[in-house]
């Protein structure tokens, strides 16, 4: 037999959970898979015109590339600025988030937002708040894969 204070605690439990269902937003897998992968696509179909821009204007295949990738940086930085990015990525999800573009508004948006706080306390120190994980993680995995593949040539096995 439950004791009234224990009845009460289940009794809030079930409210809690009520206003947890009713808060949460539904999300059809669905709807955010084909919103990646539309917006995803729409970036990377984006870059190949750029791709292709120059490489018809004469620039070699690997300036070409570069140019691409700077331009879409820049286009995502500055949509970043306009507070344009964010709405974007919130309907286009991780389409919007893997490709360069992502990354560059991971360092955009925490120098922007912190900026009021001065160029050494706020941007400077908080830049990289989003992608350093990213940067540490990379050269980490980076540098032992690299140690691995150099024991691995030694031996004679790669």
């Amino acid at each position: 037999m439950n004791s009234p204070q224990q009845e009460e605690e289940k009794k809030k439990a079930k409210e809690y959970e009520k206003y947890v269902k009713r808060k949460t937003p539904a999300h059809s897998l669905i709807k955010n898979m084909a919103a990646a992968f539309v917006s995803g696509g729409a970036i990377c179909v984006f870059g190949q015109g750029i791709m292709n821009f120059c490489q018809n204007a004469g620039l070699d295949k690997e300036t070409s590339g570069s140019w691409t990738s700077l331009i879409l940086v820049f286009l995502s930085v500055l949509l970043t600025g306009l507070n344009l990015y964010p709405k974007i990525a919130k309907w286009g999800g991780a389409g919007t988030l893997v490709p360069i573009t992502g990354f560059a508004n991971s360092v955009a948006a925490p120098a922007i937002e912190y900026q009021k706080e001065g160029q050494v306390f706020g941007i400077g120190c908080k830049i990289f708040t989003i992608a350093g994980p990213v940067i540490l993680y990379g050269i980490l995995t980076s540098a032992a894969l690299g140690v691995i593949f150099y024991f691995l040539h030694m031996w004679g096995i790669v």
